[in-house]
């Protein structure tokens, strides 16, 4: 995994396994979650996009891995080694729980545990030709890194069980039409980039508590949402950095934000 921070607080993660499309193995779920957490605690961060090296954002479970003798030390996968997540399902989950936006720029290859993970943050750009699936059931497995808890709202209840229960491929352009995809465009990368700017030039504490209230309108009931609102927006009125928002817009400027 590489991680690029710009002077404007834009984190780029690349996950760099190219010669093998990506392909997820014990030591590339370890660098991915390695990577978050290392995110958590780097300053300055506004925005995070992740992307893929090479031919391929991520083409899933790397099948040699099929072939490796478990651990006997390996916990079980009902075990919650992280929160409220096991290993496989941090790898997706954690962009969700990362306090910044998240931006996956999608291109070539996104099978399996790759869409998992491209789910798990809060936009995907994807380039209208890119080949994707929900692939475990090839396997004879169930989707199980997270997909289920990050497709809510996604995707049609019956469209997502046709799409888990034959595993079909289908194209990025598809994936915008069924829900999968924010949008396509012909430079994922590029077009993720450019979102980022945009985002990491609006004020950061509110930014944050907008993820957070957009993880509450899922997760909660009315009432709880309704006082999430209150909450955060108590914390941010009047602030500095909600002050500076108004200035700038006021004097037609860019805003000189703090950061947290």
């Amino acid at each position: 995994m590489a991680i690029e921070l710009s002077a404007t607080g834009v984190a780029h993660v690349r996950l760099a396994r190219a010669d093998k499309m990506n392909a997820l193995d014990p030591e590339m779920f370890e660098a991915i979650i390695a990577a978050g957490e290392r995110l958590e605690q780097m300053k300055g961060v506004r925005v995070v996009v992740l992307s893929g090296e090479g031919r391929a954002f991520c083409a899933g479970l790397d099948t040699a891995s099929f072939t490796r003798t478990p651990s006997p030390d390996a916990p079980p996968l009902t075990k919650r080694t992280h929160g409220n997540a096991n290993t496989f399902q941090e790898v997706a989950m954690q962009w969700r729980k990362l306090a910044v936006p998240v931006i996956a720029a999608v291109h070539g290859v996104c099978f399996g545990g790759g869409l998992q993970i491209a789910s798990g943050a809060d936009i995907r750009i994807v380039h209208p030709e890119t080949r994707m699936s929900i692939m475990e059931l090839k396997w004879g497995l169930v989707p199980d890194m997270g997909g289920y808890a990050l497709w809510r709202g996604l995707v049609r209840d019956d469209v997502l069980r046709e799409l888990i229960y034959t595993n079909r491929e289908f194209t990025g352009a598809e994936a915008q039409r069924l829900g999968l995809a924010t949008e396509t465009s012909e430079d994922p990368l590029g077009r993720a980039l450019e979102l980022a700017e945009t985002i990491a030039d609006r004020n950061p504490h509110a930014i944050r508590a907008a993820k957070r209230l957009q993880e509450a309108m899922v997760e909660q009931d009315t009432e709880a949402i309704l006082m999430a609102e209150s909450v955060e927006q108590d914390a941010i009125m009047r602030t500095p950095n909600q002050v500076e928002a108004v200035m700038a817009a006021m004097q037609k400027r860019k805003p000189n934000f703090e950061d947290l």
